[in-house]
């Protein structure tokens, strides 16, 4: 497979991802259980569980799954690729009849009738990349001292990014995370995103109008590239600082 086709679709399988990780996972939990967050899993992403029946509804490779783990534990799965998004939210339960907004980038509905387009290689790509991210947002973490106060690394269906928000040492509220690539970037890339508009240091650090990123093409994945990825969160802070 030529690599540019690859990206493409990467690129394609994650705007389906977005729309059903909001329009599925999101809605479902929210109606359930008044929460939106979602959380990685191996082979792509899914709800924490949540409800009486303990459900979880998660992305592994090409696959949509149900699991309900309560008195009677259940599973079901259905291939997204091909399905349509009615048909998933038959297996899932989830009501799309109703108005969802979980932020000013939430991923319309659309036809829920159309089939979807889904690749299941990409999904387990995107899979990796939030594992990756999350490892980079732990090291990140252990490292910060307790007035850091760090919230917990959540994927948000808004966005579609994983991320949480601490304090700097110089009081300055922000957000680290991985996002999966968007209208900004296309491909995947770390972010340190500060909630003020101070940029201190070399300004060539800040080289994206929410901070600063830190794109996928210039990780070199292998044994050191989590610490990669932990230097440049590292530097974001201290700069902070």
């Amino acid at each position: 497979m030529r690599s540019d086709q690859a990206r493409d679709e990467f690129a394609a399988t994650r705007i389906v991802a977005h729309r059903v990780g909001a329009h599925i996972m999101a809605r479902t939990r929210k109606a359930a259980a008044g929460r939106i967050d979602l959380a990685p899993f191996p082979g792509g992403f899914g709800t924490p569980s949540f409800g009486a029946d303990h459900t979880v509804i998660r992305i592994s490779g090409g696959l949509l799954i149900v699991e309900r783990t309560g008195r009677t534990p259940t599973t079901r799965s259905i291939p997204v690729n091909g399905a349509t998004l009615a048909e998933l939210a038959e297996v899932s339960g989830a009501d799309l009849s109703t108005d969802l907004d979980v932020g000013r980038d939430t991923p319309a509905l659309g036809d829920v009738d159309e089939p979807l387009t889904f690749d299941a290689e990409s999904a387990l790509q995107l899979g990796d990349w939030f594992a990756y991210g999350l490892q980079v947002i732990d090291r990140v973490l252990a490292l910060q001292p307790v007035t850091a106060e760090p919230t917990r690394a959540r994927l948000w269906p808004e966005h579609f990014d994983l991320g949480v928000d601490l304090t700097a040492a110089g009081g300055t509220r922000l957000n680290v995370g991985a996002s999966p690539g968007d209208g900004f970037h296309e491909s995947a890339y770390l972010y340190v995103s500060p909630w003020d508009a101070s940029r201190p240091g070399d300004a060539a650090y800040w080289n994206a109008p929410f901070g600063a990123i830190l794109g996928s093409e210039n990780i070199v994945f292998s044994g050191g590239s989590v610490q990669i990825g932990v230097g440049f969160m590292i530097e974001g802070i201290g700069r902070m600082g």
